[in-house]
């Protein structure tokens, strides 16, 4: 079937900016024009349709727009929601996706993108990533028997590193920052299949059990408000997918606003939603280095998707998010940067009046703090000590 041709009723791939679709038989990660590309939209599924036998997001496979006859899983997803009272929020759920196996959310989304890939015939794959998305590709690749490359900004925390090439994958270290490893890997991905998170319309589709998920927690029901951080925004699209279906499927009677935290460092989502100027090349170094994306492919669909909701974004300085590490310890939750700083946003969305005192927030920790011991070490150090 050639790409534009009639789909009828099927699933498809569709570019949301041009509309063209293409058919999902064919493999993929991108628009013949280079856009990136989503499934089109999907009915959802009822609380009947959930695998209550099964202990990872492939309960839901109902949902998803293929067939994955044999998954490849490592028990990815049923992670906690667990209560604890923050600032002047009152209470919110916090819920740690580092309950994933190799530690972080992105785990979701690779167990469906690398099932998918090995269910047609995938031998080898290429990944940029700034840690947690490598490491992660690298799990299920070794968990399928799929060979993969790992490029990696030469500036990566060492643990996420050492747990890539723990996994057997080839970790390449390019110099520059985050956006020169994506340059690469996407020169390179002309001659290997790419499975880049940042593109790859079925780590979405892994993702979007976040959705899912939250809903069977709260009884079937969807929060108020769902506070996450945004590199490359696939929290955020993936939350948007589910929620949506959800809707469709008449299970929830509205989405929850999704508030979105960036570092102010590097905050290009954030100044797009508010219409300010961005300085593009221009941004600091963060510590929230697993967000460091100056400009995310799907930055026009991240902001659609925040204000659909109703949501709001803020940006957070880096004393901000160093304090936020602290204060999540002191609480018994060990996070990395990047995930402090949807926590440090929560003060920020409640003096906001986005969330208010006795509603429902789900607060998404992304990534443990065993993944950026260099940063944690710098953060938790005695006074006067390196």
């Amino acid at each position: 079937m050639e790409a534009g041709a009639g789909t009828g009723a099927l699933p498809h791939y569709v570019d949301p900016r041009t509309g063209r679709t293409y058919p999902l038989d064919v493999l993929r990660w991108r628009g013949d024009d280079g856009a990136p590309l989503f499934v089109s939209p999907l009915p959802g599924i009822t609380r009947q349709d959930i695998d209550t036998g099964e202990r990872s997001l492939w309960r839901y496979r109902a949902a998803f727009p293929v067939d994955v006859p044999e998954p490849v899983s490592l028990g990815e997803g049923r992670t906690p929601l667990l209560e604890r009272t923050w600032g002047g929020a009152g209470t919110v759920l916090f819920k740690p996706e580092w309950y994933g196996p190799s530690g972080s959310f992105k785990d979701r989304g690779s167990s469906v993108m690398i099932s998918v890939l090995a269910g047609r015939g995938v031998k080898e794959v290429i990944e940029d990533s700034s840690g947690n998305g490598g490491s992660s590709v690298s799990a299920y690749c070794a968990a399928a028997g799929i060979r993969a490359r790992i490029l990696a900004p030469e500036g990566t925390s060492p643990a996420k590193v050492l747990q890539s090439r723990a996994y057997g994958a080839e970790v390449r270290l390019v110099p520059g920052d985050r956006d020169a490893t994506a340059a690469e890997a996407l020169r390179q991905s002309a001659h290997t299949a790419y499975a880049g998170h940042n593109w790859h319309p079925f780590f979405l589709q892994g993702v979007k059990t976040l959705a899912y998920e939250i809903w069977e927690d709260l009884g079937f029901r969807a929060p108020d408000s769902v506070v996450t951080v945004a590199g490359a925004g696939s929290t955020v699209l993936g939350l948007d997918l589910g929620f949506r279906e959800l809707l469709a499927a008449g299970q929830i009677a509205a989405p929850p606003r999704l508030l979105v935290a960036q570092p102010a460092n590097c905050a290009p989502v954030h100044a797009a939603f508010h219409g300010l100027p961005a300085p593009g090349a221009g941004w600091a170094p963060t510590v929230a280095e697993g967000t460091a994306i100056k400009a995310p492919v799907r930055l026009p669909e991240v902001v659609a998707a925040v204000r659909r909701s109703g949501g709001d974004m803020a940006a957070i300085p880096e004393d901000g998010i160093t304090s936020a590490v602290r204060r999540l310890a002191a609480i018994g939750f060990y996070a990395e940067p990047t995930s402090a700083t949807a926590a440090a946003a929560i003060d920020v969305f409640a003096s906001r009046g986005a969330i208010r005192p006795g509603g429902t927030t789900v607060v998404l920790l992304t990534g443990s703090g065993l993944k950026a011991s260099a940063d944690m070490t710098r953060i938790f150090a005695p006074e006067g000590r390196p």
